[in-house]
């Protein structure tokens, strides 16, 4: 990067704005330094500096990478040398709370668990939930579409998102903060940058949408004998609890062993089970819902819908059964090297895919360690395995993705696609799809600088050359 851009970088940021060198990589400690190789990193701190950066940028040819809290798991964030990484570590404001209309509007570089903090006085809250809520940004959950354990109740961050305001490449601002549910004019503009990966536009500002403070939780962990009995469990639970069934969470044998072994975390259950599930509902009146809820799980065990249960009755207990399934550290230890994938279909082929799955692994590498778990309710399962070595990758990848193409499942349930899933989009995307998708990004971004070689590859030197 010459000394010119980054003088007029600097301008307008300011330079502690801009970082370059070895300052670049001091930002991200403990993060793998083989994704973090931009010549430098700009921090804009309003929306009127970035529409400056990108209207700089895109006259230079300069690609631009968008970071916000580097929790992803696709490398959609990975930088290389020659690239600018753009953060909105900056853009941190929550401007104004609604209460009337119950909604936030606030930028784009907010931490989630902050928001859900600030909310608390209100007593309203960002249903949204991930295990990365400590470093993740709103602005990166609108960009990702991101999911969570509560998707069976509310939805990927898509629903969640009233308006938006957007930076394009050539720094157009296009402002559209709404602040309604319903807004049925004409095309819904935010939805393009929803999900995009920072390959469209820059989201600098959101309004999102609140929901009252639930007043009641109830978790439970069962063990069952067969997936068939997840599967009932489930429709049994959410046709009992009138609406207020929030996550079901599966776990199966492997994984429950692996955080539950000897010096981690004390089992709640006994360890011999094939699948567990974690149910919560939330709801307004904790005597009424714990009831509600007790009865539908007898009604459950009444009807051999699972083996064995514990139902948490302090906020200690329930933290413990979730530290089960969200504990990710041991399993990353253990499982060698560590493969993590997020793939989606339809619940009742869920088992069958798994079987799959398994059948491919274990004709490769026969001691190859896999493990499930994942949010079930909304028909997504994350795999980890860890088998053959570094340079087996693609060989690993084909044995969770090929078995996904009979079901017509998604390579990617919330993830994204960044470089990780990139060969694989056609598994889940017609050409004529990816035609068009490549269409959007030509119009909104036709000289290719935001965040290239991401989801697609290719395209961005197709754009300059055809410039």
């Amino acid at each position: 990067m010459n000394d010119f851009l980054l003088a007029a970088l600097r301008e307008i940021v300011g330079c502690d704005g801009v970082l370059t060198g070895d300052a670049v990589k001091a930002r991200y400690p403990g993060y793998f330094m083989s994704q973090i190789g931009a010549d430098a990193l700009v921090r804009p701190a309003t929306t009127e500096q970035v529409s400056r950066v990108l209207a700089l940028c895109n006259q230079h040819g300069q690609s631009v990478v968008v970071q916000g809290g580097m929790s992803g798991w696709v490398r959609a964030t990975q930088t290389q040398a020659g690239d600018l990484a753009l953060s909105l570590e900056r853009l941190n404001q929550i401007e104004t709370v609604d209460t009337v209309n119950r909604t936030v509007t606030l930028q784009a570089g907010v931490v989630l668990q902050t928001l859900q903090d600030y909310l608390e006085p209100y007593r309203l809250t960002f249903p949204l939930d991930l295990g990365g809520r400590g470093s993740c940004h709103v602005g990166g959950n609108a960009a990702t579409n991101a999911g969570g354990m509560r998707v069976i109740r509310y939805g990927m961050m898509r629903e969640q998102v009233l308006g938006i305001e957007a930076v394009l490449a050539n720094g157009t601002v296009v402002s559209s903060l709404n602040r309604m549910i319903k807004n049925n004019t004409g095309y819904d503009l935010k939805q393009l940058f929803i999900g995009s990966e920072g390959t469209l536009g820059v989201i600098t500002r959101l309004v999102l949408r609140l929901r009252e403070q639930p007043r009641s939780n109830n978790t439970a962990l069962v063990a069952a004998n067969s997936f068939d009995q997840i599967v009932g469990l489930l429709r049994h639970m959410d046709a009992s609890l009138g609406g207020m069934l929030s996550a079901f969470e599966l776990i199966d044998n492997r994984f429950y062993n692996v955080n539950t072994g000897s010096g981690r975390h004390a089992p709640p259950l006994g360890q011999d089970y094939p699948y567990y599930a974690i149910i919560e509902a939330l709801g307004s009146d904790q005597q009424r819902d714990a009831e509600l809820f007790e009865n539908a799980l007898s009604a459950a065990g009444e009807n051999s819908l699972f083996a064995d249960a514990t139902l948490a009755s302090s906020e200690k207990q329930r933290a413990d059964i979730w530290a089960v399934r969200e504990d990710l550290q041991h399993i990353i230890r253990d499982f060698q090297p560590f493969y993590a994938f997020d793939v989606s279909l339809p619940v009742g082929e869920m088992a069958d895919y798994m079987s799959k799955v398994k059948q491919h692994l274990h004709a490769r590498w026969p001691e190859g360690a896999i493990a499930f778990l994942g949010h079930v309710g909304d028909g997504n399962l994350h795999i980890a395995i860890g088998a053959g070595g570094a340079q087996d990758r693609e060989a690993v990848e084909s044995c969770v993705y090929e078995p996904l193409i009979p079901f017509s499942g998604s390579v990617s349930a919330e993830h994204g696609i960044g470089i990780e899933k990139r060969p694989y989009l056609g598994i889940s995307r017609s050409q004529s799809e990816i035609d068009l998708m490549l269409g959007l990004k030509g119009l909104l971004d036709p000289v290719g600088i935001l965040n290239p070689g991401k989801i697609f590859g290719g395209f961005e030197a197709h754009s300059k050359q055809a410039a």
